[in-house]
């Protein structure tokens, strides 16, 4: 894989300027848990709110998006009130697709519906669920040995982030495909 970084002259901070592998575009994964949710009285689950804490560390969570991850193109999201929440609360500014297939999915259903992403979208977004989005990252990294896969392995707390490339389009996505590059927890 071939990563050109070029330095912003304002921040100092890289901006990826290309990402291929094999003269392919890098399609690059981050599937997000939601934030921290409250426990309101006479609430079913769909329709639990963010608690105060995971407001604060979604947004946390779109600041390092931002910092260190390649601009989002996409992002599909849970219906669940909490995923909704989590998602405003990053300041992603990506076209969305809200889809209930993301609440109470296995890394199965995940991997259909990320395999349905157009191939003109190079960074997409997913915001879910346990234990739907730690189980795909887990299914879909090639390198589990690694230090991230380790970590990611042993919690996937609330708004935490699991970044993987793959040297393929979008539908040829399987498991163990993926490198997982990044494991981010915001705190």
């Amino acid at each position: 894989m071939v990563t050109q970084l070029s330095v912003c002259l304002e921040c100092d901070c890289y901006l990826i300027a290309a990402r291929h592998y094999g003269g392919h575009m890098v399609a690059t994964l981050i599937l997000m848990r939601h934030g921290k949710s409250a426990y309101p009285d006479n609430v079913d689950d769909h329709a639990r709110p963010l608690a105060p804490r995971g407001e604060r560390e979604a947004a946390l969570a779109g600041d390092w998006l931002r910092a260190a991850a390649p601009p989002i193109d996409a992002v599909r999201c849970s219906t669940a009130e909490r995923t909704r929440q989590t998602l405003a609360a990053t300041g992603i500014a990506a076209p969305v697709e809200y889809t209930d297939d993301i609440y109470d999915a296995n890394p199965h259903t995940l991997m259909e519906l990320i395999g349905l992403t157009d191939d003109t979208i190079s960074t997409l977004l997913v915001v879910g669920h346990v234990p739907g989005i730690p189980w795909t990252a887990w299914e879909l990294a090639g390198n589990r040995d690694s230090d991230q896969a380790t970590e990611l392995s042993r919690k996937f707390p609330t708004s935490a982030l699991a970044v993987l490339e793959f040297d393929r389009p979008w539908a040829q996505l399987g498991p163990g495909t993926g490198e997982l590059t990044r494991f981010h927890v915001p705190r």
